[in-house]
């Protein structure tokens, strides 16, 4: 088994020309792997959680992108590593999609705080989402973001639990105003059990 890679250095990243010639394989490649890796909540959540390979492809997109050579490069690297799980953690990257903009933006208005209420619960366990701390996600009006960053920090006998097959995994917000739950597709857990070192 090889090591559970926990953070993309400048000797990860390739050349842009030689990225863009393998770029819709990637991508293509990718899809596959998100697939699994995905659980939706409710009718506007979802939780997409991130890996190496997700981060590396995201590194990759905003370079091809923006354009932004080396000097992009350690922003792109300083943004991202931080998502990746460093083996006792899940990491998820939460959007709440709303196409309609007036819907988004009253919907929102009423989240405050929604960072604070998602957990996982799993055979006894409850693991309480910790937000990346690199901004406030609920402003001062008690507007939520529409993105939210998240660890899930695990113990040793959590990891266990959660490894274990079968294992029933609920996905779950406690927020007054948004209180949907979800259970994991058994397909999803055994993907993300991979994650843990």
């Amino acid at each position: 088994m090889t090591a559970l890679k926990t953070e993309i250095t400048r000797a990860d990243i390739i050349p842009p020309a030689e990225y863009a010639k393998e770029r819709a394989a990637r991508r293509k490649a990718l899809v596959e792997v998100k697939k699994h890796r995905r659980v939706s909540v409710g009718p506007y959540a979802t939780f997409y959680f991130e890996n190496y390979d997700t981060m590396w492809q995201q590194i990759h997109e905003m370079l091809h992108i923006e354009k932004g050579g080396e000097e992009q490069i350690a922003d792109e690297l300083r943004a991202y590593n931080p998502l990746i799980p460093k083996g006792r953690e899940l990491v998820a990257t939460v959007m709440f999609e709303i196409d309609n903009p007036v819907q988004r933006q009253t919907f929102l208005t009423r989240l405050g705080g929604v960072e604070e209420t998602m957990q996982l619960q799993f055979a006894g366990h409850t693991v309480q989402a910790r937000p990346e701390a690199d901004v406030e996600r609920t402003n001062e009006e008690g507007k939520a973001s529409s993105v939210h960053f998240m660890h899930f920090d695990f113990t040793d006998a959590q990891v266990a639990a959660f490894r274990t097959p079968g294992t029933q995994v609920v996905v779950a917000f406690t927020h007054p105003n948004y209180g949907h739950m979800a259970v994991m597709p058994e397909r999803v857990r055994e993907e993300l059990a991979k994650d843990f070192a």
